[in-house]
């Protein structure tokens, strides 16, 4: 991804579709205008397959879905070899996931709550 632009659109990965989901669709359009797709784990991963991908694209993905997990989901995109920038968001994190998640790949690990500034840094970073 290059680094310093904004996503064409974003993909949210969240079991929570009323509050999480939603809120970060509004500030990705608010911020760039951009729109923003939701799924389940297993309903992104269909996505993927099915969609052609530039590199101004991201995920937030949740690390606990009740479907597939945050880290599995990402190590299937990399046996799909996608390699599409993630920005893992939970509220049940701890260091060792976030540590397994980065060194896989993901941009970024952020600890729910956070702040809008945190989540477009995490994903134009």
């Amino acid at each position: 991804m290059n680094r310093s632009a904004a996503p064409h659109h974003s993909y949210i990965v969240d079991d929570d579709v009323v509050s999480v989901c939603r809120a970060l669709s509004c500030i990705v359009k608010v911020a760039w205008g951009s729109r923003s797709m939701t799924f389940t784990a297993r309903g992104g991963l269909f996505f993927c397959v099915q969609d052609t991908f530039d590199c101004h694209r991201a995920w937030c993905v949740d690390i606990k879905l009740p479907d597939i997990h945050g880290l599995p989901f990402q190590d299937a995109m990399a046996a799909r070899q996608l390699a599409i920038p993630i920005v893992f968001i939970s509220g049940h994190g701890d260091i060792p996931m976030s540590v397994k998640g980065i060194k896989a790949g993901a941009v970024d690990f952020l600890p729910k709550p956070f702040t809008k500034k945190k989540l477009l840094s995490a994903v134009t970073s």
